[in-house]
């Protein structure tokens, strides 16, 4: 099955600090490319994934489900701690959810979390009708591109597919029960306008986490897709400055 353009997975080999990046529903590696290559260039070790069924047809995420999207990061997780002292995991959007489920899971395995419009919560309205309504249409209107700043696309699907809708749904649940068990440094940026996830989705991580070291910026002129948009090199030097804090004072705690 042939790509879209842009979907194609990244990864680079650098220094004992990794980075793990996820993208987002319906989206693709494009959407988060340049963090990704921003975070390369700095010397870090990164990867930045696709998720199963997407980046090729929306009919080929029809047959995906959460456990399959969590699976490839759990996986991209485990590889990079055999390889690196420590390892931070991004997320946009959905991704952020599955990077609060790694938290929340793996504990010390995830250094610290650099996460943009996290996706929390589901549209309570059409979260009532995709049980039902997902056995009667395949899909409907796409999400992708919120984006302000002129003539730049996000590469995903115009389409969602709503079974798979109906198991983010799911997904979005369970993150939201295990929030608690969070432990990790946070760094959460925020569009104040945001036309895909509420902005109180970033509240309800802020206020149920149980990490100590929890920041909020807010990211005045870029809408969803932040990573892409005006504010995206204010986003990296954020990312930058918290790993890097992180992981100095890591490895001088461990004495290396």
């Amino acid at each position: 099955m042939l790509l879209l353009p842009g979907a194609e997975p990244f990864t680079r080999k650098g220094s004992p600090t990794g980075v793990l990046l996820c993208h987002g529903f319906t989206g693709t590696p494009q959407s988060l490319r340049p963090w990704a290559e921003h975070l390369a260039g700095e010397g870090l070790t990164v990867s930045l994934p696709l998720l199963p069924g997407h980046g090729t047809r929306w009919q080929d995420m029809q047959r995906t489900r959460w456990q399959d999207w969590y699976a490839t990061v759990d996986r991209e997780l485990v590889e990079l701690n055999r390889r690196c002292e420590h390892v931070f995991v991004c997320g946009l959007s959905m991704g952020g959810a599955l990077a609060l489920r790694l938290a929340a899971r793996r504990g010390p395995a995830v250094s610290g979390l650099a996460l943009v419009n996290p996706a929390v919560t589901f549209p309570r309205l059409q979260g009532y009708a995709l049980p039902v309504l997902r056995h009667l249409v395949p899909s409907s209107r796409g999400l992708i591109s919120d984006i302000a700043k002129e003539g730049v696309r996000e590469t995903g699907y115009d389409r969602i597919p709503l079974h798979a809708a109906h198991s983010m749904r799911a997904l979005t649940a369970l993150v939201r029960a295990e929030l608690p068990q969070v432990t990790q440094p946070l760094l959460v940026l925020r569009s104040r306008v945001d036309h895909v996830v509420p902005p109180s989705d970033s509240a309800v991580v802020l206020g149920s986490v149980s990490s100590v070291d929890a920041t909020e910026r807010v990211l005045d002129s870029s809408f969803h897709v932040a990573t892409l948009d005006h504010d995206a090199e204010r986003i990296f030097q954020e990312t930058d400055a918290f790993i890097s804090r992180l992981a100095t004072r890591k490895t001088a705690r461990d004495g290396t």
